[in-house]
């Protein structure tokens, strides 16, 4: 059960959940390739291509920092060249960059809607469709290729799209990705899913937003990553379409049952933690 020697290539991985996912494949031995628009320090938030890059190689992988921006088709193709020649081809892909705005219509203009649906639907779309062709040959290799999709259970519950459409339809473009490749790509061999936590994480984009009171109700990235890692070392022929919430896999799948260590601030009540977006009605429970 480890991604020693696999190549990762991961959409918008310099800072919260995609550098989690990240370093929990370096400390494997993993190859990752961080794909995303930072390359100079943000002025509120920390981390760059290459601060990811340095953190997965002190980690224990090797890392490739890639300036690219996932709404260009020809950035995607040419970092995914260049991945393919610096470490031989790619075995896993994450979908990870995404774009928020939970307004309505009228508080949403075109603009943001755009950055939305180019990066999370589209950028998702895209990537996968560079990536592909070299995840079949993965497969062909006997390598266990896997797509993982950072996106929601698909739900047409009302109250998922009434108070941010625009932002449901981007999330929910790239959950079926999802439910459109598991099946399309079954025979190849690859493996497509998505993953999804049950509660707020606690990334600096989330403590820039709500502080500490936010924080509090919130677990740490490390419970997406690890869950990512349980899902990205099932067999692939076996463990495909399948739209996860980070701690049932991990409950079900590696058989964890006490999560209190990802609380974001220790002594954090599970009661008191905050319910994520898009969570399915029958959720099974891990206490």
């Amino acid at each position: 059960m480890s991604l020693k020697g696999k190549t990762l290539f991961i959409t918008g991985g310099s800072r919260g959940i995609g550098e989690a996912i990240a370093l929990r494949a370096a400390k494997d031995g993993a190859n990752v390739i961080i794909a995303a628009k930072t390359a100079e320090p943000h002025p509120k938030l920390p981390g760059t291509i290459h601060t990811a890059v340095e953190a997965i190689e002190k980690a224990g992988g090797k890392g490739l920092p890639i300036l690219c921006d996932i709404r260009d088709e020809q950035q995607v193709i040419e970092a995914v060249k260049q991945a393919v020649a610096h470490f031989g081809g790619i075995d896993i892909l994450v979908n990870n960059a995404s774009a928020i705005s939970l307004t309505g219509t009228l508080q949403t203009d075109m603009k943001r809607y755009d950055l939305m649906n180019g990066i999370n639907a589209r950028g998702t779309y895209l990537s996968g469709r560079v990536c592909i062709p070299h995840l079949q040959k993965s497969a062909a290799a006997g390598r266990n290729p896997h797509i993982l999709t950072l996106s929601p259970p698909l739900d047409m519950r009302p109250r998922w799209f009434g108070p941010h459409v625009a932002y449901s339809m981007a999330k929910y473009g790239m959950s079926l990705c999802t439910l459109g490749w598991a099946e399309e790509f079954r025979r190849d061999g690859i493996a497509v899913n998505s993953l999804w936590p049950r509660t707020g994480i606690a990334t600096a984009a989330i403590q820039l937003i709500g502080g500490e009171a936010l924080m509090k109700k919130s677990r740490t990235a490390e419970i997406m990553a690890d869950a990512a890692h349980v899902i990205l070392t099932q067999p692939s022929r076996e463990f495909s379409g399948n739209f996860c919430i980070d701690d049932v896999v991990l409950h079900q799948l590696a058989g964890v049952r006490d999560f209190s260590k990802y609380v974001a601030v220790p002594g954090t009540k599970e009661s008191e933690l905050m319910p994520d977006f898009f969570l399915p009605e029958n959720l099974p429970s891990v206490s």
